[in-house]
């Protein structure tokens, strides 16, 4: 299929939403089950957050192959193998057995799961010719953020109703509408002439030259720590919430949704706010914000002054994180236009190889209280906002 836009820019927006809801769908979605899966397969609460810092190594690893290989073969071929894997390892997670097999699957699973992240980030910069890409990373915000509203909400409906594994048969499903409607309304937007047929070596030299670029690493460091934060909270709000505060399960997602909601209101009002006063401007400002939450969220937690009180950070902390995460696409990938789908998915790898150092380390610091959790997102939060006033020097000058 030759480069066009989509006759009905609606539609794919929808589709490219939807290809990037992956993550947040496959993540949020079995966060009200995981008491149960814990009971179910053994290991404990630990072992079940291993299952998430899995999830988040897979995304990390298998963008680092699908932004090259979208950038070689096009942009839909290796989605459809990619969302075929993500069909297969859902399905198998839904008959695990074991705690050690959810864990290996759940990592398939997620490596087959990111492609759909990595080709929609490439094609909103296939087209940032023709389309303002703040606005449309913000509109796939808009879309991909009913994901982690709903998700928890559904996830602990079926899992109510049906068991946790009928959760992974659901996601299977949602696979095969994504594989269905990229097939219809996905078009191609790289088109042969443009395509980089390069080597293993030269792949390795790209992302080496990308790491050593200080604009972008400037933000795609600073986004992948900020990110970290939230792959804190959501490993740990399951034990925090459920647990320590004795939020009802079937509550559970009411109250995750309405952080979620916020990640996206804010994320809507980064491209008039980045159009008036500048995107690194601004980019800076929702960092800052973020690590002032961030540090009230652990301040919360170690003073121990209840839910609502840690709760009130933990909203701030997603508002802000809104605002970061389109703006720190944007800014990191649009000056490679010659290797879109390269920078996305090494810009995804270093989001969620934060994420699952983030994973690791509340499921080493376990134990039992809300402090590990809010620690790490004050930690996340703090270093995102270094990160951004040691590299960011040259995007701020230009704001």
């Amino acid at each position: 299929m030759s480069e066009k836009p989509a006759r009905n820019p609606a539609r794919l927006v929808l589709v490219l939403g939807l290809l990037a809801a992956f993550g947040p769908l496959s993540i949020d979605m079995y966060l009200p089950a995981l008491p149960a899966i814990a009971g179910d397969l053994g290991g404990g609460m630990e072992g079940a957050q291993l299952t998430l810092a899995a999830f988040f190594l897979g995304m990390a690893a298998g963008q680092l192959v699908h932004g090259p290989l979208a950038d070689r073969y096009g942009r839909r071929r290796p989605l459809f193998a990619a969302l075929g894997l993500y069909i297969a390892a859902s399905v198998m997670c839904a008959a695990a057995q074991e705690m050690g097999w959810l864990v290996a699957l759940r990592f398939l699973q997620a490596v087959g799961g990111c492609a759909g992240m990595v080709i929609s980030r490439a094609v909103v910069r296939d087209l940032a010719d023709r389309l303002d890409p703040v606005r449309l990373m913000a509109r796939l915000m808009l879309v991909m953020g009913t994901a982690p509203i709903l998700a928890p909400l559904l996830g602990g409906l079926v899992a109510s109703v049906a068991g946790w594994r009928a959760i992974f048969v659901l996601l299977a499903l949602v696979g095969v509408l994504a594989l269905v409607a990229s097939a219809l309304v996905l078009p191609e937007t790289l088109p042969p002439e443009r395509r980089r047929r390069v080597s293993a070596r030269e792949v390795l030299g790209s992302f080496g030259a990308l790491l050593a670029n200080g604009r972008f690493m400037a933000t795609g460091a600073a986004s992948g720590c900020a990110i970290a934060g939230m792959f804190a909270y959501i490993a740990g709000s399951p034990h925090v919430f459920i647990t320590i505060h004795e939020v009802a399960p079937a509550h559970y997602g009411l109250f995750f949704g309405a952080a979620a909601a916020g990640i996206v209101g804010f994320g809507q009002l980064s491209g008039p706010l980045a159009q008036r006063f500048g995107r690194a401007r601004v980019y800076g400002a929702a960092l800052a914000g973020l690590a002032g939450a961030g540090l009230w969220v652990a301040l919360a937690a170690a003073l121990g002054l209840g839910f609502w009180p840690l709760y009130g950070g933990l909203l701030a902390y997603m508002a802000m994180l809104g605002m970061v995460m389109p703006l720190g696409v944007v800014l990191a990938i649009t000056p490679f236009p010659h290797m879109a789908g390269t920078a996305s998915a090494l810009l995804g790898t270093l989001q969620f190889g934060f994420g699952a150092l983030a994973g690791v380390a509340l499921s080493a610091l376990h134990d039992g209280s809300a402090l590990p959790m809010a620690a790490l997102i004050a930690l996340a939060g703090l270093g995102g906002l270094v990160i951004w006033r040691v590299l960011g020097a040259g995007l701020r000058a230009e704001a």
